[in-house]
């Protein structure tokens, strides 16, 4: 576990203070006559609007901010040429002079997406909204560094097992439901607010962990499941700011919402089943730590938690 935990924090922590905040640009075309739009970022990406490679289909003439697609409108493939480390998903809005607004989303795992027009979506187009919110899923959890070494500390406190079975699918339930009611918007909650109180979540595990140390049964370890849940629905809420902004079209919100959480569960899966492979392995190797190193654990989750809470406090008290 310490080793986990060492590996975690080389590969994950640089990130620290932005955990899981995604770099994302939206841009929206609006319909100001049939196939003619206009076109602005209401959300620029971090490289700047007049470096992003926007590429729109062949029929389409793009001289931002105005766009025309003539009689056949805007329909075909979209893509980005130059997504990267400081821009890894853009929106794309195309609000008609009729008929509700649509969205594609474009990201570094897939960045080409086709307009479906306005005709019910094709298997095609199914497919392609699976592979996007899927690998938007898996790339949100696994550069989410605060939801992680959250699993982490529950891992460690757990241990392997049928209880940590339990336990992570406590967290997936608990996740999954604040997620769809905070994306269908049943419940909402100011999102820097809520990331101070995923980091303190996290604080708490750490202070589980010491008790753990001192001999003392906390109640992780009482109840991991309960405590899973009960933060689960914490986190859940979080990864909903992933997808807050959106402005996904009503009837393709519940199959986005459905792939994105499935990219979730994998990323989280892929965590989990790397952590036990180091735990396997360094029983395996009998490898030793010195005494010193039992603490630290303990103290890195703390210190880490803290710092964030810190830090997104701070940009509470600046928004106010």
């Amino acid at each position: 576990m310490r080793l986990a935990l060492l590996l975690f924090a080389t590969i994950v922590l640089p990130s620290a203070l932005s955990a899981h905040e995604a770099a994302m640009g939206v841009l929206e075309f609006r319909e100001v006559r049939p196939g003619a739009f206009i076109g602005r970022w209401t959300m620029e990406p971090s490289i700047g609007a007049a470096r992003v490679d926007l590429r729109v289909p062949s029929h389409c003439l793009l001289r931002l901010p105005e766009m025309n697609c003539g009689q056949k409108g805007l329909v075909g493939s979209i893509t980005i040429g130059n997504l990267g480390s400081n821009m890894s998903v853009v929106l794309i809005k195309v609000i008609p002079i009729t008929g509700e607004p649509r969205s594609y989303t474009i990201s570094t795992a897939n960045p080409v997406v086709s307009v479906l027009g306005t005709g019910a979506p094709t298997l095609q187009a199914w497919i392609e909204l699976a592979k996007v919110y899927v690998n938007y899923g898996i790339d949100h959890i696994l550069l989410g560094a605060d939801h992680l070494l959250f699993v982490l500390g529950l891992i460690w406190i757990v241990g392997g097992g049928w209880r940590l079975v339990k336990t992570i699918t406590a967290f997936t339930i608990g996740h999954s439901a604040s997620l769809a009611a905070a994306a269908f918007g049943l419940i909402g909650v100011p999102e820097r607010p809520l990331n101070a109180c995923i980091a303190l979540s996290i604080a708490f595990v750490g202070i589980e962990i010491v008790k753990q140390q001192r001999g003392e049964t906390g109640l992780t370890a009482r109840h991991p499941w309960a405590v899973a849940f009960t933060f689960g629905l914490v986190h859940g809420i979080g990864f909903a700011g992933a997808l807050a902004g959106l402005g996904l079209e009503r009837r393709l919100l519940p199959a986005a919402l459905l792939f994105f959480n499935v990219g979730v569960e994998i990323g989280q899966l892929a965590f989990v089943l790397l952590v036990l492979a180091l735990v396997w392995a360094h029983r395996r190797l009998d490898a030793a730590l010195p005494r010193w190193g039992e603490a630290l654990p303990a103290y890195v989750i703390g210190s880490v938690s803290m710092f964030w809470f810190f830090g997104r406090i701070a940009r509470v008290f600046a928004a106010i």
